[in-house]
C-alpha cells in the first residue's frame, strides 16, 4: 500500500537541475571575505542588493509605519487579526500605481483588477491553474528562467514547449520559431493554451521589441482560444535604451482590443517587488487582468498563499510616497548600470563578451570559446570547473533549455562592487591558465568553437573583445 502520494514521491520538480544545484555548492561554501576569502561567491541569484540603503533610509524616517503605528497610535491588533483574501485596499491602490510609474504613466491599472499573491511564482502557478487542464501546454520562449520547471509545471500539471530562439538574432521571437513549436505541441497530441514570456527577460536582460509583442497579440488574436501571460518582474530594472514596452502598453495603442475576439482578455500581466524594489522576503506578488473570471478564480486560490497585512500596510505607506518612489527608481536605475558596466567591463579584460542587454540583474555571457567541444557535456564540465576550481556560482545555459552550448547568466546585483571585482579577478585568472594549459598541449590561445557540421573553427578573442566594445560605445554616444 502507497504511504505517500506521487506528487510527494516524484522527482518533477526540477530541484535537480544545475540552476538549483550551483545554489547547493555555494551554501556548503559560501564566500566570505573574512572568515572564508577562498569560498563560492554567489553569482547565481538574481536579487537586488544595490539599495538597501534607499529603503532602510524611508524607514528611519517614518518610524511609525515600521512599527505598525497609525497618527502614533499603534494598529498592531488591527493588521495582526483575520483580513479579507481580496488585499487590503490602500496597498492595492498604492501598488497599481507604482506599477503605472515604473512605466513612465503610459497605462494604468484598475486596483480592481489585481490579485494579491506570495510572489510571482505563486502568482504564475495560480494562472496555469486559472487558463490551462493538466495536460495542456504553453509556449515559452528559450532560453527561459529555470524555475519555471516547477512553477509552471509540478504541481498543474501543464505542459512547457519551447520556443526556439538562438543567438544569430539575438534571441528574439520570430514568427517562424512561434509557429514550429505550436505545430511541435500538436504533434505531441498537447493543446495549446498560451504563450507566456519575461519581459524584461530572464536569463537575456534585455526587452522585448514593439514587433515582438504585437507579433505575439497578433498570434492569440488569430488562435481565438489563447492566452498570453507577461511576466514583468524585472520592469523597473530597464537602465539602459531601448525603454520598457509592457504589452498593457501594446494593447493600448491597438484600437482593435476591446471588441475583436475579446484579446484584451486573454492577456494578463504578472508582477512582484522582489526585483525592482529588492524585497524577495517580503513574498509580494500580483497579477493583473481585465478577464473578471480570472480575477475572481485567482482571488480564490489567493487564500493559499497571502501577503500579510503587515506587509500590505508597509508598503502601502512606502509606495504611496511618490517622492519617495522617484527618487527609488532613478537611482536604482543608476546603480543597476554602473554595476552591470563593471561586470561587462570585467568580462572584456578576460576575454569573454555578452548579450547586448538593458535590464535584468544578470548579463548573458558567452563563453563558446572556452568549451573543448560544441556540447552540453563540455557546457557542464566547464560550469563544473568555474563553481569547484574558480569559486563562482553560475547558471548554465542549459538550465535555461538554451539551443546553443556555452552561455551562462552571470548575475550582478546581489553584491558589492569590491566582490565583483573579486570574481573578475578569479574568472581572469582561470581564463588565462585554461589558455596556457591549451597552448601547452598545442591548442592555440585562441577558443575553438564547433561549427554546425561538426568541424572545429577558431575563433579570435579579440574579435570578441573590438566587437563588444565598439557596441557599448555607440550606446553611451546615443544616451548622451
Amino acid at each position: 500500500m502507497r504511504l505517500l502520494s506521487t506528487k510527494a514521491t516524484c522527482n518533477s520538480h526540477g530541484q535537480d537541475s544545475s540552476y538549483f544545484l550551483g545554489w547547493q555548492e555555494y551554501e556548503k561554501n559560501p564566500y566570505d571575505k573574512v572568515h572564508n576569502p577562498k569560498g563560492i561567491i554567489q553569482m547565481g541569484l538574481a536579487e537586488n542588493q544595490l539599495s538597501f540603503d534607499l529603503l532602510e533610509s524611508w524607514l528611519a524616517k517614518n518610524l511609525d509605519v515600521a512599527g505598525f503605528k497609525r497618527d502614533g497610535k499603534t494598529i498592531f491588533r488591527e493588521l495582526a487579526l483575520f483580513q479579507d483574501y481580496h488585499g487590503l485596499p490602500s496597498f492595492k491602490k498604492a501598488l497599481v500605481d507604482f506599477m503605472a510609474e515604473i512605466r513612465g504613466n503610459k497605462v494604468t491599472f484598475d486596483p480592481n483588477h489585481i490579485v494579491l499573491t506570495a510572489g510571482a511564482t505563486s502568482a504564475n502557478e495560480t494562472l496555469m491553474f486559472c487558463l490551462a487542464e493538466q495536460g495542456e501546454a504553453f509556449l515559452l520562449p528559450t532560453p527561459y528562467y529555470p524555475g519555471f520547471d516547477r512553477d509552471l509545471k509540478w504541481r498543474t500539471g501543464v505542459e512547457i514547449v519551447p520556443i526556439q530562439c538562438n543567438s544569430s538574432n539575438s534571441f528574439q521571437i520570430t514568427e517562424a520559431a512561434l509557429r514550429q513549436a505550436y505545430e511541435d505541441a500538436k504533434k505531441r497530441n498537447l493543446r495549446v493554451k498560451g504563450v507566456l514570456v519575461t519581459n524584461p527577460s530572464n536569463p537575456l536582460g534585455t526587452t522585448m521589441s514593439r514587433s515582438e509583442l504585437n507579433l505575439l497579440v497578433d498570434f492569440i488574436k488569430e488562435k481565438n482560444d489563447m492566452h498570453l501571460i507577461s511576466d514583468e518582474i524585472y520592469s523597473g530594472t530597464v537602465f539602459s535604451s531601448p525603454g520598457f514596452v509592457s504589452v498593457m502598453e501594446v494593447l493600448k495603442e491597438r484600437n482593435d482590443v476591446v471588441t475583436d475576439n475579446g484579446v484584451w482578455n486573454r492577456v494578463h500581466v504578472v508582477y512582484s517587488l522582489s526585483k525592482d524594489l529588492g524585497l524577495p522576503g517580503f513574498r509580494v506578488g500580483a497579477i493583473y487582468s481585465e478577464n473578471d473570471t480570472v480575477v475572481a478564480a485567482a482571488t480564490k486560490m489567493s487564500s493559499f498563499g497571502l501577503v500579510s497585512s503587515q506587509t500590505q500596510y508597509l508598503l502601502s505607506a512606502m509606495l504611496g510616497d511618490k517622492k519617495f518612489t522617484r527618487n527609488y527608481i532613478a537611482e536604482n536605475k543608476k546603480r543597476l548600470k554602473r554595476q552591470q558596466r563593471m561586470l561587462v567591463s570585467g568580462l572584456l579584460k578576460t576575454g569573454i563578451s555578452c548579450l547586448d542587454s538593458n535590464a535584468g540583474l544578470f548579463c548573458w555571457v558567452d563563453m563558446r570559446q572556452l568549451l573543448h567541444s560544441n556540447t552540453f557535456k563540455a557546457e557542464m564540465e566547464l560550469w563544473k570547473k568555474i563553481v569547484y576550481q574558480v569559486g563562482l556560482n553560475i547558471s548554465p545555459g542549459s538550465s535555461c533549455h538554451c539551443t546553443e552550448p556555452g552561455w551562462f547568466r552571470v548575475c550582478f546585483a546581489n553584491m558589492s562592487e569590491e566582490t565583483l571585482a573579486l570574481a573578475m579577478k578569479r574568472l581572469k585568472n582561470f581564463v588565462a591558465a585554461e589558455s596556457q594549459r591549451n597552448s601547452s598541449s598545442g591548442c592555440s590561445a585562441g577558443a575553438l568553437l564547433n561549427n554546425n557540421n561538426g568541424s572545429f573553427k577558431r575563433k579570435s578573442l579579440t574579435k570578441w573583445v573590438f566587437r563588444l566594445s565598439s557596441r557599448d560605445h555607440h550606446r553611451e554616444q546615443e544616451e548622451r
